[in-house]
């Protein structure tokens, strides 16, 4: 069975979990609508990335009543 040799002291301890605390997000403004987004990311609320139309919202769709 593995056994420390010493004692590892509080301070070493928490040196080694110093890169383990969380960290907030960044949230930027999106350009078309003006939510928040997640940087890099399309934009949720209205499908916009880049000051493009990339995702087509569902509002915006339509959809035969028959087709479904």
């Amino acid at each position: 069975m593995a056994v420390p040799k010493s004692k590892i002291t509080r301070s070493r301890r928490n040196m080694r979990r110093a890169h383990d605390a969380l960290v907030a997000e960044n949230p930027n403004e999106c350009g078309n609508c003006g939510e928040l987004k997640r940087p890099h990311h399309v934009c949720p609320s209205c499908g916009h990335y880049n000051e493009r139309e990339v995702v087509a919202q569902a509002a915006e769709i339509d959809l035969d009543e028959d087709a479904a």
